[in-house]
């Protein structure tokens, strides 16, 4: 039986791509599903050996769980096979907000009043200690963090001080054996954008939307953050939109 050349360079870049991470320190990565972990997850692949967790918390709707799985798959069977899915559902009995289904999701943009309400109480803070926990159970050296510099003023487990605070956590309570990775603390989500272009990161697979209809709704903040920062890079946008 033959194979056809495309098949066979699928095959030879999979292989190679395994071979060379036995030189590589694993990093858990924390994967949601949408641009900012997606292009870390991508942009880390060159250096660490991946290990992408997805951890559902009771959230409306589970587009993102299926966009991080597909964004695995694009990269290679390979990175699918280590993606692990973690669904903690029953976390919305004690998490309120829109995003967990109390009350709707606002629309506009992000603003302190209106988009508080997305705020999932020290959601980040859950998912980095489960991270961190599944990072020494597996010998990795790091866990990654897509948190940026949009996410400073509305959600607290996102700003600098928490980040810094949490890496010391992590590493505390783990005795030394994990760190935190945090490289788009200080960038923009258009900055994370414009790499993820350069990466060729299938950014129309990446799901951002707190509706979780069957399109994009193109009305609430995050809707239109992703759209702002595709056009401040520079960067043509593939997402469809229910309302543009």
């Amino acid at each position: 039986m033959t194979i056809s050349h495309s098949v066979q360079r699928r095959v030879d870049a999979q292989n190679e791509e395994t071979a060379s991470d036995f030189s590589k320190k694993k990093c858990v990565i924390l994967l949601s599903g949408g641009i900012d972990s997606t292009v870390l997850m991508y942009s880390l692949i060159a250096d660490y050996e991946v290990w992408p967790l997805t951890v559902s918390y009771g959230q409306r709707h589970h587009k993102e769980v299926l966009a991080a799985r597909n964004v695995c798959e694009a990269r290679g069977d390979w990175l699918l096979k280590r993606w692990k899915y973690l669904d903690l559902g029953n976390l919305r009995s004690i998490l309120p907000s829109a995003l967990t289904g109390v009350g709707e999701v606002p629309s506009g943009e992000y603003d302190k009043v209106t988009m508080s309400r997305t705020v999932v109480p020290n959601r980040n803070m859950i998912f980095l200690a489960i991270a961190a926990g599944y990072a020494e159970g597996l010998g990795a050296s790091h866990v990654a963090y897509a948190a940026h510099a949009g996410d400073h003023a509305i959600y607290p487990d996102c700003r600098p001080e928490f980040i810094n605070s949490v890496g010391e956590t992590i590493k505390l309570g783990t005795g030394g054996k994990v760190s935190l990775l945090e490289p788009f603390v200080s960038k923009t989500k258009a900055d994370i954008v414009a790499l993820g272009k350069k990466l060729v990161v299938p950014f129309r697979l990446t799901w951002s939307c707190y509706r979780g209809e069957d399109l994009h709704c193109g009305l609430c903040g995050t809707c239109l953050e992703r759209k702002t920062a595709f056009k401040e890079a520079g960067v043509e946008d593939p997402t469809k939109y229910a309302n543009y």
